[in-house]
């Protein structure tokens, strides 16, 4: 099993009801916003793809416009850095000049986290917050104003299925996204008498780069564990290493991991997005299974 019930139930169903509504999707420049950028494109929907490489970008549009569902207007590149708060108002207006308006937001950008809470500096908390957390929250207030006017909206948020459960060494990356569950699962009580919806998706591991980008606990040995995977002919071109910050981990998915492919989390997320679920779960047996124990018996799961 795959994903939570519902997601099953309803897999398949509805996608291409999506057809023609204006998605914008942040963190598209890979892994799930990319695949799932890809898979919206061929159900006919309009896109904006926003991330930091703009390079990526580019790439991903002519990309989505060999699908031959879109035209070149039906994509629009919108670069985002959820940590620059003060742009995001700007970016929301860009979007609504050029489409008129947003159906749905993905709130899809974040980072991920290795490392144990003694070894954690304060400023690797501060960042995951700000990125994963306060980010997300900012871009969506600013686009609130035109959703409320348009009494319509959807708001999908990729969380974590650390989202949901404590994991040992993701203090900082879980708190993160424990604390948009928190925010949005009260918005979306708030926001019902606007017909605005809210879903949130909790993935287990991903082949992506997450891991590749992922922060450790401080700058310098991230420094050396980036070093060691260049040696080690993880096999970076020359790009990649240029945008190489201090702040990561350097670890590459390897095939044969027990990890969900990008395509097939992207195709259940559009499929959460057509059916406008509140909450679906995307892994394997057994996080699966331990996703169902702590959410109906917490008590015996906090025991094993």
């Amino acid at each position: 099993m795959l994903s939570s019930l519902e997601l099953v139930i309803c897999d398949g169903n509805g996608i291409q009801t999506l057809s023609r509504k204006v998605i914008w999707i942040t963190g598209a420049s890979s892994g799930i916003g990319e695949a799932l950028a890809y898979r919206l494109a061929t159900a006919g929907c309009k896109i904006i793809i926003s991330a930091r490489r703009k390079d990526r970008l580019e790439t991903l549009k002519q990309k989505c416009l060999e699908t031959g569902q879109l035209t070149k207007e039906d994509v629009l590149i919108l670069p985002l850095d959820l940590q620059d708060f003060e742009s995001h108002k700007e970016a929301v207006a860009i979007a609504i000049k050029y489409f008129k308006c947003v159906d749905v937001l993905v709130n899809n950008a974040g980072r991920s986290q290795r490392a144990l809470f003694e070894k954690t500096s304060f400023n690797v908390d501060r960042q995951l917050l700000e990125i994963n957390t306060l980010g997300t929250i900012s871009l969506t207030k600013a686009l609130l104003p035109h959703m409320v006017e348009q009494k319509s909206g959807h708001i999908v948020v990729t969380s974590s299925i650390a989202g949901k459960h404590g994991v040992p060494g993701l203090c900082s990356y879980s708190a993160s996204k424990h604390a948009l569950h928190g925010w949005f699962d009260s918005f979306r009580i708030e926001a019902y008498r606007y017909n605005i919806g809210v879903t949130m998706v909790c993935p287990g591991p991903v082949f992506s780069e997450a891991l590749t980008y992922a922060f450790t606990e401080n700058t310098e040995k991230v420094r050396y564990l980036i070093t060691m995977t260049v040696e080690n002919e993880m096999r970076y071109n020359d790009n990649s290493i240029e945008t190489i910050q201090d702040e990561l981990l350097g670890v590459v998915s390897k095939p044969g991991e027990k990890r969900i492919p990008t395509s097939r989390c992207a195709h259940l997320i559009a499929v959460a997005i057509a059916n406008k679920l509140d909450e679906v779960w995307i892994t394997f047996q057994p996080e699966l299974f331990y996703c169902y124990l702590f959410q109906y018996l917490p008590l015996v799961a906090f025991r094993l």
